[in-house]
């Protein structure tokens, strides 16, 4: 039989919620829940559907009969179109409130736990420019609105330098201003799309495999360091030094300019040379007095005022004497292990990536600190009976795994090992309500607290303490 594809509108439809990715949710007629991407909690609309499944519609909002009082004017010029910031258009307090109440939700629903009082979500005290890295896609064939594309005016000016176009692979924005980032990250951005154009140097085309310029990476600290990494797809010196220098020479405050030559099929940079061509090859980060050197494959929360207040929350949930043996799982770059060192008696942290573990030793050399071991490994392969035989049973283990999750047989493990506190911070608390279930008979969540780490967007962050039941 075939499907039924064509498009139904629905009218005065109230938005009544915030759910999943970003989108805001409605309710049709017949009671299946509309995905919408284009609403508010509390506007009124009619919708026109862009997919039908069995269980809900996706679509957009044509018509606005009632705005809510929740909307703000979004500050970007972008919004809407770029796809980074979802939530522009929402004032900062209802963030907020939505982003609880996912926590919340996710952990009752999903992992059908007895929950404390949540602590009321930690926000971020800046909600713009808050990020420490961005990365910019060059493009010979950027994205037209569709004023461009109905107008009679020739397009003659097709690179880009910005972001991918949501869900499109080979389609660039071409950014203007982005408020994520603080200066100079947007003068570096566009002194690189000006002066390649002025030049005439040949921007990425993704579907042809060709073109000089491929993407930007710029790193800022709070130590007010910087890094620029340029990825070249051909291997042209006389182009490259000449894009090079133009910015060594434009941003002496440079601290660290880097460049790739990859000419493979994806822009990953993890198993590329990485060639500094001015400056250091690394910029610092400091936190309590702690140093942390970031390279360009170094991985480091994206924004670095918030993750001190996550790892505060951490240190405080793992509530540390000086005395205890602390594993610290999933420890990337081992920053939580380095900052909960001081007390604790030791900390044992453990990453699958060897890159993350080099930094976190060379980390922990130059910040003095000599209670903390790194090992490399796959985690439910290395976080076994033997580890725990040679390196001690934990008074507290702190996990702070991807996305996805603690593979089920890292639970068991956890579960095996039996410490007395467990701490675990979670960029997806569905995951994480997922991996509680499994451990709920076992363990009690006394303490849940969410951190906004990334304002105008979806995401939240949440740390929860589980402590062995008697």
């Amino acid at each position: 039989m075939r499907k039924n594809r064509r498009r139904k509108t629905f009218e005065n439809v109230e938005v009544v919620d915030a759910g999943a990715k970003g989108k805001s949710v409605g309710k049709a007629p017949d009671g299946r829940v509309i995905f919408l991407t284009n609403a508010v909690p509390g506007d009124v609309v009619d919708v026109m559907t862009t997919k039908k499944r069995k269980a809900y519609f996706e679509g957009v909002a044509t018509n606005f009969h009632t705005l809510s009082d929740k909307r703000t004017e979004p500050v970007c010029q972008h919004f809407g179109t770029c796809g980074g910031c979802k939530w522009q258009h929402m004032g900062y307090e209802h963030q907020l409130y939505f982003k609880q109440k996912e926590v919340e939700n996710n952990l009752k629903r999903i992992g059908n736990l007895e929950l404390p009082d949540t602590m009321p979500i930690l926000g971020s005290e800046e909600q713009y420019f808050y990020r420490n890295k961005m990365e910019f896609s060059f493009s010979d064939s950027r994205w037209l609105t569709p004023e461009e594309i109905n107008s009679d005016v020739e397009i003659e000016d097709r690179n880009a330098l910005g972001f991918h176009i949501p869900g499109m692979w080979d389609k660039i924005l071409d950014i203007k201003k982005c408020h994520l980032q603080q200066d100079p990250s947007n003068s570096i951005r566009l002194e690189a799309k000006n002066f390649a154009n002025k030049n005439g140097l040949s921007f990425f085309n993704p579907r042809n495999q060709k073109g000089l310029l491929r993407t930007l990476m710029i790193r800022t600290s709070s130590t007010g360091e910087i890094m620029v990494l340029i990825q070249f797809f051909e291997d042209d010196e006389e182009s490259r030094e000449l894009l090079l220098n133009h910015l060594k020479e434009k941003f002496p405050e440079i601290t660290s300019l880097l460049y790739v030559i990859n000419s493979k099929g994806n822009d990953t940079i993890y198993d590329q040379e990485v060639i500094c061509f001015a400056g250091r090859d690394h910029i610092f980060e400091e936190m309590e007095g702690l140093q942390f050197k970031i390279n360009a494959k170094s991985f480091y929360q994206t924004n670095s005022e918030q993750a001190y207040e996550l790892y505060k929350v951490t240190r405080d949930f793992a509530g540390l004497t000086g005395n205890e043996l602390v594993y610290d799982l999933y420890t990337g770059t081992g920053t939580i292990a380095q900052f909960v060192a001081k007390n604790a008696k030791k900390v044992v942290g453990v990453e699958s990536v060897p890159e993350a573990i080099a930094d976190a030793k060379a980390n922990a050399l130059h910040n003095n600190i000599s209670n903390v071991d790194f090992y490399v490994g796959d985690m439910k392969n290395v976080f076994n009976d033997d580890f725990i035989a040679a390196h001690g049973q934990p008074d507290v283990i702190i996990t702070d795994p991807p996305r996805d999750g603690m593979h089920k047989q890292v639970v068991e493990q956890l579960l095996q090992v039996a410490p007395p506190k467990i701490v675990y911070v979670s960029c997806n608390s569905a995951t994480q309500a997922r991996d509680l279930a499994l451990m709920k008979e076992q363990y009690a969540v006394t303490q849940v607290q969410p951190v906004d780490m990334f304002p105008q967007t979806h995401h939240v962050e949440n740390v929860v303490l589980l402590e062995k039941r008697v």
